[in-house]
């Protein structure tokens, strides 16, 4: 089965002009860099466009109900801490993932809310791709809706950065691809109906027609993976937030979306 499902894939690709040739690695140059937006149809981005059609505004309206909701042994909500989201976390999700000095390593935006969890609210952490999670970060994302992707800065994250494009580049999985293959070589073609992107995360959570559901970008990237037929990687793993880090170099400049909707 599982040879059959790779020939039909493969086949899938040829169809869409993806031909598995040497990998050119040719990164798309900024000027010339466009949103998922961008390739989606009118009524999508209509969907997108309406706040009041937008079915990824369910789960911004309930985050903010869980940013206030006071929770742990230290009964705090975020809130008690950083007050009017509206305020306190304008431009934050156009910033992660950011580097954790504690940790000595990046921490994504899903990351850094269970972070916030443990240490100062002494609670439990979200289980990854679970609403509350998925709610709470579209809540703090849509706060830097519109405002351009500024990746941090910070000197010891271009290491891990540097890891990302590596794994961006690596050809990995019985069909030999690289996430460059799709995104840098092949982007504006279409895969199975779908418009193949170039990979830039802007709109993240996104709502997905496919899903039903917000989803998140390590999601999206497992769901790339598996596609390549390669060993996957957990939620949370420390290669998935260095994809992630390199993916919004990528976007450097480019408004938030979230809560993008995508097919």
């Amino acid at each position: 089965m599982r040879v059959a499902a790779t020939i039909v894939l493969a086949s899938l690709l040829l169809a869409a002009g993806i031909i598995l040739r040497p990998l050119i690695a040719t990164e798309i140059p900024s000027a010339e860099r466009r949103s998922g937006y961008t390739f989606m149809a009118p009524d999508t981005k209509a969907m997108q466009d309406d706040d009041t059609a937008n079915p990824g505004m369910l789960g911004v309206l309930d985050g903010e109900t869980l940013w206030n909701r006071k929770v742990g042994s230290a009964g705090k909500s975020c809130a008690d801490c950083h007050n009017d989201a509206r305020e306190s976390m304008k431009g934050v999700a156009a910033r992660y993932p950011a580097y954790d000095k504690t940790l000595g390593q990046p921490v994504n935006l899903e990351q850094r809310i269970n972070l916030c969890r443990v240490r100062h609210q002494n609670a439990t952490p979200l289980p990854y791709e679970r609403h509350d999670l998925l709610a709470l970060s579209a809540f703090l994302a849509e706060q830097s809706r519109g405002m351009p992707i500024t990746p941090d800065a910070t000197a010891e994250l271009q290491p891990f950065v540097a890891k990302g494009r590596d794994l961006f580049m690596h050809r990995q999985g019985q069909l030999n691809l690289a996430c460059t293959n799709c995104h840098d070589d092949n982007w504006d073609k279409h895969l199975a109906g779908s418009a193949v992107t170039q990979g830039i995360p802007n709109g993240y959570p996104i709502y997905r027609l496919e899903w039903q559901s917000l989803g998140s970008l390590q999601r999206r990237l497992r769901n790339c993976i598996t596609g390549m037929r390669a060993q996957n990687y957990d939620f949370g793993a420390p290669e998935l937030v260095e994809l992630e880090l390199y993916l919004m170099s990528r976007a450097r400049g480019m408004p938030v979306e979230t809560p993008a909707v995508r097919p």
